[in-house]
């Protein structure tokens, strides 16, 4: 199964309308969304896709986002998603709280672990989890154009 993993959208429709589209032309069939969408009213620039929603510290007012995800089909998870895909053990968190964020990465419960929060791609290995941040869509760091 081919996932795409996104976070820090943070309401800029640009962006995220230009990731989506790079997801669907790569025919990805899960998108899990790291966290900080901000707002309801950019939700539905992701219907159609199966989309796997956590909340990150920007996301409030609670209610309307969780009605934009449901209305889109999508899933919304807190504090943090976990699935299985093809036997592996996934998990997803936006990662603000540092006390869950250290408890998950050092649990030893998941193949992979994605995260937001930062801004700032990366990758690492703690026991049998990778641990993966895909970079922000916005404010990056480094910033890529």
């Amino acid at each position: 199964m081919k996932i795409g993993v996104i976070s820090d959208t943070h309401d800029r429709d640009p962006v995220i309308k230009a990731a989506v589209e790079i997801l669907r032309e790569r025919g990805v069939e899960l998108v899990l969304h790291c966290g900080d969408i901000q707002s309801a009213r950019v939700i539905p620039f992701f219907a159609g896709m199966p989309m796997h929603f956590v909340r990150g510290n920007w996301d409030y007012p609670r209610d309307p986002i969780a009605t934009a995800i449901a209305a889109i089909d999508g899933q919304l998870y807190e504090p943090y998603g976990e699935l299985v895909l093809e036997d592996k053990s996934i998990a997803w968190l936006h990662s603000h709280d540092r006390t869950l964020f250290r408890n998950l990465t050092h649990s030893d419960l998941f193949d992979f672990i994605f995260y937001g929060h930062t801004h700032e791609k990366g990758e690492r290995r703690v026991g049998k989890t990778r641990i993966i941040n895909p970079g922000a869509l916005f404010r990056a760091k480094p910033k890529r154009c």
